[in-house]
């Protein structure tokens, strides 16, 4: 708060700032009681619980003033901060039947489809032979219990926006040899900016789903805990879990990370495993690993000065990035939990609701809880982990024929001479949604040989279309471009207007 005509000493300014800071707690305090009250009566104790948690969060970024790291002060990774996934060792057959016995499979399902042009969860678009995400997803645990003689229970982090539609879903399930479990993240109410008060009226969340948002997937944590899932599992013997976005393809139950936290060689008990891989000019954006105040922590671009965003988006300088594939033990998250030790870094979420309004939306990342951990650890893992699919780009790669589909699981085709994905730019104004994107390509071309790819404008693919090397269609303003049927473009520029006319 500024007031114009004062001028105060530091001192003094100080303990007004301090002041101020408790009049918006306490004004928050009793919004969130009166939120609270205005529930559904069998529903009070859970909200209670979730505005809790809201009002913690909310008063940590009232006292975080300033950035959460100083620069000067990251120091260099120790050598062995990470480890080369070609250096962990295979389990036998037997170690990973007992191993998988003490594992839960974690999917971050919280989004929704809409970047995509999609309506419902992000989880049931359609990526691969009429396969959902969810699909793939059920189809590789279901896999591994089957031939391994196991019970991997799989669990969903669902937000309030994905949760009725996948309980819905996952019915079509329960002949499978798969024990799946859902679980709701917290609903946190937004912020106005200017007065810092929510701008929920009551508790009725979907009367006004505007006012509240998923708290990003730190949340996993104690919405976990407090779904009685945690204590559930440590109970029947899990010992582990690896959580993992459910967009991301190449997520698959990796057996030697595995044995790496249940069987280290080194003694080392790992209570939490990042899997991050090298960092490439499309990664530069990505979280990163840092060695600070003498613990391994992730570093996201939020939290970086302006002034050094140059250096963090350096491939010398930060040479990985953090797929979100994390392996962590069930115990520790128990006790952090307990000593209320988690303290994830804040992240500020800017939006503007439909009236206009603007808002703030207070988050977290799961993968900043490492620095809470003892002896976490960084896995350095091929990029085949890491197939997000978050734009029709991505889509256009793992619907391809790139990639083999074996038992739920995409796996590059040994056709293609290099292990390195295309780099494809579809333009945003006629391919950034689902619908358009498949309108465009009626089916995917042959890009085995493909190395880059760039189309921008009205651009339309025939049938067995084959792109090769470097290839990139411009159709200006105005313009349209149809790809004949069968074409194969080698290193070529098209652009201008080419229309195939029906005769």
């Amino acid at each position: 708060m500024y007031v114009r005509s004062h001028n105060r000493a530091s001192s003094d300014s100080s303990q007004f700032i301090q002041a101020t800071k408790r009049d918006a707690l306490n004004h928050l305090q009793r919004e969130v009681d009166r939120l609270a009250e205005s529930s559904e009566p069998h529903q009070e104790e859970l909200i209670r619980k979730e505005l809790n948690g809201f009002t913690k969060l909310f008063s940590r970024f009232l006292d975080e003033a300033g950035p959460s790291i100083d620069w000067a002060k990251i120091e260099k990774l120790p050598p062995d901060a990470i480890k080369d996934y070609n250096s962990l060792e295979t389990p036998s057959t037997d170690v990973i039947h007992q191993m998988l016995n003490k594992l839960v499979v974690v999917k971050l399902n919280g989004g929704l489809g809409t970047s995509m042009g999609c309506h419902g969860p992000k989880s049931v678009i359609t990526v691969r032979n009429t396969l959902t995400f969810l699909d793939l997803t059920v189809q590789q645990i279901e896999h591994l219990n089957k031939t391994y003689k196991v019970n991997v229970p799989l669990v969903l982090m669902n937000s309030f926006n994905t949760d009725e539609d996948t309980e819905k879903i996952i019915r079509k399930y329960r002949n499978l040899q798969i024990e799946i479990h859902t679980f709701n993240q917290s609903c946190y109410p937004r912020i106005s900016r200017d007065s810092l008060m929510p701008v929920a009226k009551s508790a009725y969340i979907h009367k006004n789903l505007e006012a509240w948002y998923p708290p990003g997937h730190g949340d996993f944590y104690e919405s976990f805990r407090n779904s009685g899932l945690l204590s559930q599992f440590l109970k029947n013997g899990r010992e582990c879990c690896f959580i993992s976005n459910i967009d991301n393809l190449g997520a698959t139950v990796d057996l030697n990370i595995l044995n790496l936290m249940l069987n280290p060689t080194d003694k080392i008990q790992h209570e939490f495993i990042m899997e991050v891989t090298d960092k490439t000019r499309a990664d530069v954006k990505g979280g990163t690993l840092i060695q600070y105040e003498g613990k391994l922590r992730l570093l996201e671009i939020a939290q970086v000065p302006k002034e050094r965003i140059d250096e963090f988006k350096s491939v010398k300088t930060f040479k990985y990035f953090n797929t979100n594939n994390l392996w962590a033990k069930l115990s520790a998250i128990d006790r952090i939990l307990k000593e209320d030790d988690l303290r994830m870094e804040i992240i500020i979420n800017n939006k503007s609701l439909e009236n206009g309004l603007n808002v703030i939306q207070l988050e977290t990342a799961v993968g900043a809880a490492m620095k809470s951990f003892d002896f976490a650890l960084g896995i350095n893992v091929p990029r085949s982990r890491f197939l997000p699919v978050k734009t029709t780009s991505d889509l256009l790669l793992v619907m391809s024929n790139l990639y083999n589909l074996k038992n739920g699981s995409l796996i590059m085709s040994p056709q293609r001479m290099f292990m390195t994905t295309p780099l494809v730019k579809l333009g945003s104004n006629h391919f950034s949604k689902v619908k358009d994107f498949l309108s465009r390509f009626p089916n995917i071309p042959d890009i085995l040989e493909l190395d880059h790819l760039t189309v921008s404008g009205d651009v339309t693919f025939g049938r067995g279309v084959s792109l090769k090397g470097t290839v990139i269609i411009i159709a200006n303003h105005g313009d349209r471009i149809d790809i004949p049927a069968g074409a194969i473009l080698e290193n070529k520029i098209v652009s201008g207007n080419m229309r195939i006319l029906d005769h």
